[in-house]
């Protein structure tokens, strides 16, 4: 674990940019930023393109470690160069920003009112070359729709039982139990899913390091007293549906809460926009986040 690294992301101001679309969201991610599905041919064509789109993103005067913390990759990101550089080690020695891997190979069918993740066998393999690659730490998701003690018990579990396995790899895990913003009992799911955090973390020894990404609590400050625990490095914010406007104005509630945006961060990005136009788009939207992230109410 890099020290270093572990400082900024427990004291530093800013947020974190999830650039981490998978295989799945890759087509939307692409047609949203201008690119249709006519554009390539094949599957390693697409993931050119996503690369271009993210290097552009990462490689921008706007993208500065005065607003941004971390940033979250794809696996085949963090195996692309940048400027001749390993994209973590472009952000880390370029950028100062530490970087992230998306670890979880997508959900579940829904049981119990939650979507669990699917297996991932080759976990340890890829943790292996996560560290070979200078990533700091992972995130991996999972998805409450109800209220329904069994099921937020066995997404807590989920994630806690692979965070130990990252943490023993050397990394550290961003822990994301998100709770669907349209559960018509969201407020006791939280409430549920914080209990179970509360009763792993006592589980654990207070020298494990992790962090939570969240859905921005129905409650503002629910999360402010996980915030204190030792093993706790920061909880981020996912925008989970919401507009960026409604997501930043619900994180300035939270005191302490981070955002860790991706598609309130990218959804004005064009590639058919200028560098000039570009830079603008993104270092406006940056500092709309970085302002909801820093300023609360």
């Amino acid at each position: 674990m890099n020290t270093e690294q572990l400082n900024r992301m427990t004291t530093g101001k800013g947020f974190i940019a999830a650039l981490d679309q998978s295989g799945g969201s890759t087509p939307k991610a692409l047609r949203a930023y201008g690119i249709e599905d006519s554009a390539y041919h094949n599957e390693e064509e697409m993931y050119d393109l996503i690369q271009q789109m993210r290097a552009r993103i990462i490689t921008s005067k706007a993208f500065t470690p005065e607003h941004i913390l971390g940033a979250i990759l794809f696996e085949k990101t963090m195996d692309r160069q940048i400027d001749g550089l390993y994209t973590a080690d472009y952000l880390w020695d370029k950028k100062g920003i530490v970087p992230f891997l998306k670890v979880d190979k997508g959900l579940a069918e829904e049981k119990d009112g939650v979507q669990l993740m699917k297996p991932m066998p080759q976990l340890a393999e890829l943790l292996e070359r996560a560290v070979k690659r200078h990533i700091f730490g992972t995130k991996m998701r999972s998805v409450i729709h109800s209220a329904n003690p069994a099921g937020i018990r066995a997404i807590v579990d989920q994630q806690f039982e692979l965070g130990l396995q990252i943490a023993k790899a050397g990394l550290v895990p961003i822990l994301e139990p998100e709770v669907d913003i349209h559960s018509a009992d969201k407020e006791k799911c939280e409430t549920l899913l914080i209990a179970e955090i509360e009763r792993h973390l006592k589980e654990i020894d207070p020298s494990v390091k992790l962090m939570l990404k969240v859905s921005i609590p129905t409650k503002a400050g629910a999360y402010s007293a996980l915030m204190k625990d030792p093993r706790i490095v920061r909880i981020v914010a996912l925008s989970g549906g919401y507009s960026r406007d409604e997501a930043n104005a619900l994180l300035k509630k939270n005191p302490g809460l981070i955002a860790s945006f991706s598609r309130a961060l990218l959804s004005d990005l064009s590639a058919q926009q200028t560098q000039e136009q570009f830079d603008n788009t993104l270092a406006s939207v940056i500092d709309k986040i970085y302002d909801a992230s820093v300023n609360k109410d």
